[in-house]
């Protein structure tokens, strides 16, 4: 049976909608109170006040193919504050975000100009962007060359003073596979391996330009005892399965591993590497974390 329904303003009234009040404030904006900027005493400086979960598209740049690949960012934008300002203008926050990112590659050298624009924009001496994305990359298989795509998670958290100038910090997160050395040496055949998580936080040198999340991927990939792939045949699953025996592993052996291959990177200033192992025949999963700084 059809039913002879209200027009839609009347179903919205019908649900609680009112009339809108006729307001005694103003509602342009130079005549509007910015309580922000109103300089007074407010006892203390701020060393981060932002936003963040900002999401965003952007273009990234990348050494193993795509070269170019878009992904989405999620953004933390903060700056400081100074003792006698009582808050920042936000709303230039996401403002500058999107001017920038229109016409700006995400790298670490673009942030770098970007987190300086935020401090000058602001009117303030320091400010610090933090931003994590996904980033792909082609991954073909060992032996019968089968490509497909794999990713791995990236962080820049880069900061700007006016005095002290650019900090780079980047971390990336890749998965690999290991192989018990324990098992392997116990057991008549065989031996358990697990999916494990490698964590690299490296301190840069600002003045050294390289596609950092392609080195961190290499000194994880490199020294793991096999690398996933996304797409596998059985002869790939031979040569996969083969490699990893020949290249056990411990969660302390990979930390030890990939921190030899950063400690002999110039231009990484200190770094810390943790790996997760996501144990195959246990309930728990194997840690290990190792930080140094040159």
């Amino acid at each position: 049976m059809k039913r002879s329904l209200p027009p839609k303003a009347e179903r919205h009234r019908h649900f609680g909608t009112v009339d809108p009040i006729i307001g005694t404030k103003p509602t342009d904006k130079e005549k509007m109170p910015d309580l922000q900027n109103k300089p007074a005493d407010f006892y203390f400086p701020i060393q981060q006040v932002g936003i963040s979960d900002v999401k965003y598209p952007v273009m990234i740049e990348s050494e193993l193919a795509p070269t170019t690949q878009t992904t989405t960012a999620t953004f933390a934008l903060t700056t400081s504050l100074e003792q006698d300002f009582k808050g920042i203008n936000m709303s230039r926050l996401t403002e500058q975000l999107h001017k920038f990112f229109q016409t700006h590659l995400l790298t670490d050298q673009t942030l770098r100009e970007f987190t300086a624009i935020l401090a000058r924009e602001m009117k303030q001496r320091a400010a610090n962007v933090r931003v994590t994305f996904p980033w792909f990359f082609t991954k073909t298989s060992p032996a019968m060359q089968k490509e497909g795509m794999a990713h791995a998670d990236v962080t820049y958290d880069v900061s700007f003073d006016e005095e002290k100038g650019y900090t780079s910090i980047i971390t990336l997160t890749g998965a690999v596979t290991t192989l018990c050395p324990c098992s392997k040496e116990i057991s008549e055949y065989s031996a358990h391996n697990q999916r494990s998580f490698v964590t690299m936080t490296v301190t840069v040198d600002d003045s050294y330009e390289a596609d950092w999340k392609s080195v961190l991927l290499d000194a994880a990939e490199t020294n793991a005892s096999s690398i996933l792939y996304p797409v596998l045949k059985r002869p790939d699953e031979k040569a996969v399965t083969e490699h990893a025996y020949e290249n056990p592993r411990f969660v302390e052996d990979l930390v030890r591993l990939v921190a030899a291959d950063l400690y002999e990177n110039g231009a990484i200033k200190s770094f810390t590497v943790e790996c997760r192992n996501e144990e195959s025949i246990h309930q728990h999963d194997a840690i290990a974390k190792l930080t140094y700084t040159k």
